[in-house]
């Protein structure tokens, strides 16, 4: 079983950034949508996940895309996998069906966010997942991570289907992780990871650290 973490956090406080130590030659990034990295990214060639036709022409669905992007990894040997930005892949599909009628829509869309999550927590044991999202604060006044809405909501709770949730901060102009759950949000990590309430934002740090705590090599 692979070690999913879910990284959470409002735009621009670091979440991509954090991804700037790691080695783009051990590490395969997949993108929901196509961007430019926040930071000097020679070496990186992201992979875009989105609807587009195979090599026989038949059309796949970005979340298919993205679980045949993170199976390439591995028979690749990488095993550093980044999702950037997951929510993406969920608000994206929802606009493109938004003629739809109905609620059926939100039991698929959240069948794809789970089938996704699935995959990364299925991998080999010495693969890393870490899953880039945006944040949203419910009507109890908890931070989760941002989904398209209560509808999903009540269907699926992503963070429940990992172990680790990191949250981005901003604190007198330094870029940290949350580390320790805050008692409003889903902020989550194993019982001495971290020694402390928050971290640099250095997902290769974070990394070294997952290892060490889980003896890989």
């Amino acid at each position: 079983m692979s070690i999913s973490t879910f990284i959470i956090g409002e735009s621009g406080t670091g979440k991509t950034a954090s991804l700037r130590n790691l080695n783009p030659e051990e590490t395969v990034l997949i993108q929901a949508i196509k961007k430019p990295l926040p930071f000097r990214s020679s070496g990186w060639k992201p992979f875009v996940a989105e609807d587009k036709p195979n090599s026989k022409g038949e059309m796949v669905k970005a979340y298919q895309w993205m679980q045949m992007a993170m199976e390439s990894a591995v028979k690749q040997g990488r095993k550093v996998i980044i999702i950037d930005d997951f929510q993406y892949l969920m608000s994206t599909e929802f606009m493109k069906r938004s003629d739809e009628k109905g609620y059926g829509k939100f039991t698929e869309l959240a069948r794809h966010a789970w089938e996704v999550v699935t995959k990364a927590t299925s991998l080999p044991d010495d693969v890393r997942v870490y899953i880039l999202s945006h944040i949203q604060t419910g009507d109890d006044g908890i931070a989760r991570l941002k989904t398209i809405g209560k509808l999903l909501d009540e269907k699926i709770t992503l963070e429940g289907m990992v172990t680790i949730v990191l949250r981005t901060a901003v604190m007198d102009g330094s870029y940290l992780f949350r580390v320790k759950n805050s008692g409003s949000d889903t902020v989550k990590t194993p019982i001495g990871m971290f020694d402390t309430e928050t971290v640099e934002n250095d997902l290769k740090a974070v990394d070294d650290t997952i290892r060490d705590y889980y003896g890989i090599k």
